[in-house]
């Protein structure tokens, strides 16, 4: 090798070293700042009980409310533990004489995933709980049958372990905005104040269908768009790899629809994939028909983005990445890889996606042969069920790589799962505990190294 190759090999290491360096130094700088926050909420009314808000979250709003649940009850001086309602322990429960749980419903009737390991063992022991009063806020979408069914569960379960309620529980369908004015009085009245600051989300704002490419046609499945979204007369919002969008169908405009965003903000656009639904009696879906065939180019809708904490790449910057998923979760999985990619990060990065047939259903194949040819990806096993006889899926890879697999989480991996719930994501969560073992895999997720973006 020459001076010159040798100087600008050295250039490349220099600027991913400073590269690495910013990044390690935006991640420590939000733990800092998330550590402040919670220490501060700890030190009102020195002497006091602290009340316990613990929250289950799957795409962060529960989270969200439980933080801003937590701020008030400290601007009334009331002292406050907040976390996650999977690393509140049973002796912690036990002791505890004020809780607010802020819960959302996962699926059908289950708890979001940090949530799961408390449902799994404490709810399943013997416990008394005299000593507590409690209020649950459970949010929901009435649309499936299950409304609410991990809060009311949870509800009940309290109050069958001796629990008192400060106040009756409160189920939020989507974000109706007179229950959260219930809750958030509530909790004023429990804080001793009447400043109420204002917890209302962000106005939607107006967007336009720009671009449609149907990416599977032939296929055996129904047809998946890619679209491209501009805002209409107003700058490009931020947002980060993983986070997600709402919209406002115009079939229903009371439930919008979240997608998650496939693209970053240095593409100049919103880019979501999306299957389009027919229901039994040939009818498209409300927003999927809408959105992949009913709308013109340039319709304008109703959008706003909204971070998902649960799935942004967070303190998993530097490790390698297993990026596993199928059918329209590429789209999450896609965001993390030109993430990477816009990063010049280096350390591997492993997809393992799952379609029907590789003659049609090869999603984006041009970028991830670039991403393997520029070193972004180290491997990509693409599954195509309907290829052979018998079914094969990506949690069939997963044990049939076992090995590597284990090695990846030695070596540090994080773990991110985007696509189906039923079906793909229940099959890939099962291949993992019988790779990793279920305290393994319960150890990644408390320490966000398994994550997981699923509907």
């Amino acid at each position: 090798m020459n001076r010159a190759q040798l100087l600008a090999a050295a250039a490349v290491l220099l600027a991913y070293a400073a590269l690495c360096g910013v990044i390690w130094w935006r991640e420590h700088s939000k733990r800092l700042r998330a550590q402040r926050d919670v220490a501060a909420l700890g030190t009102a009314a020195e002497g006091a009980a602290p009340v316990l808000v613990a929250y289950a979250s799957q795409t962060g709003f529960a989270e969200q409310l439980a933080q801003q649940s937590a701020r008030l009850l400290h601007t009334g001086g009331v002292p406050v533990r907040l976390l996650p309602l999977g690393q509140l322990t049973q002796d912690e429960l036990a002791r505890t004489e004020r809780a607010l749980f802020i819960v959302s419903t996962y699926g059908e009737g289950d708890a979001p995933d940090n949530g799961a390991r408390f449902a799994q063992q404490v709810m399943s022991a013997e416990l008394k709980l005299p000593r507590l009063h409690h209020a649950v806020l459970a949010l929901g979408d009435s649309s499936y049958a299950h409304f609410c069914g991990f809060g009311r569960r949870l509800d009940a379960w309290l109050q069958e372990r001796g629990a008192g309620a400060l106040f009756e529980r409160v189920e939020l369908d989507n974000e109706d905005a007179a229950a959260l004015t219930t809750w958030q009085h509530q909790v004023a009245h429990l804080a001793g104040t009447t400043d109420l600051p204002d917890w209302q989300a962000p106005a939607f704002d107006r967007w336009r269908l720009v671009e449609r490419c149907v990416l599977n046609a032939g296929s055996q499945g129904a047809p998946v768009c890619h679209l491209e979204l501009e805002p209409v007369g107003a700058a490009l919002p931020a947002w980060e790899a993983g986070d997600l969008v709402q919209l406002r169908a115009p079939g229903d405009p009371v439930r919008p629809r979240e997608y998650t965003v496939s693209s970053l903000p240095s593409d100049g656009r919103v880019h979501l994939l999306v299957r389009q639904e027919r229901h039994a009696d040939g009818s498209l879906g409300c927003a999927s028909g809408w959105l992949t065939e009913q709308a013109p180019l340039g319709t304008e809708m109703p959008l706003r983005l909204r971070a998902h904490s649960s799935f942004r790449i967070g303190d998993n910057a530097a490790r390698p990445l297993l990026l596993i998923g199928n059918g329209t979760g590429l789209a999450g999985l896609r965001s993390h890889l030109k993430a990477r990619a816009a990063s010049a990060q280096r350390r591997p990065a492993w997809l393992l996606f799952g379609e029907r047939q590789s003659a049609h259903d090869r999603f984006f194949a041009d970028e991830i042969e670039a991403w393997l040819a520029q070193g972004v990806l180290a491997r990509a096993d693409l599954v195509f069920s309907r290829d052979q006889a018998e079914r094969v899926y990506v949690q069939h890879c997963l044990i049939g790589e076992a090995q590597r697999v284990r090695e990846w989480v030695a070596d540090g991996a994080a773990i991110y799962v985007c696509g189906s719930l039923e079906g793909m994501a229940g099959g890939v969560d099962a291949a993992l505990e019988q790779v990793l073992g279920r305290d393994e895999l319960a150890r990644l997720s408390d320490a966000g190294r398994y994550r997981r973006d699923v509907y």
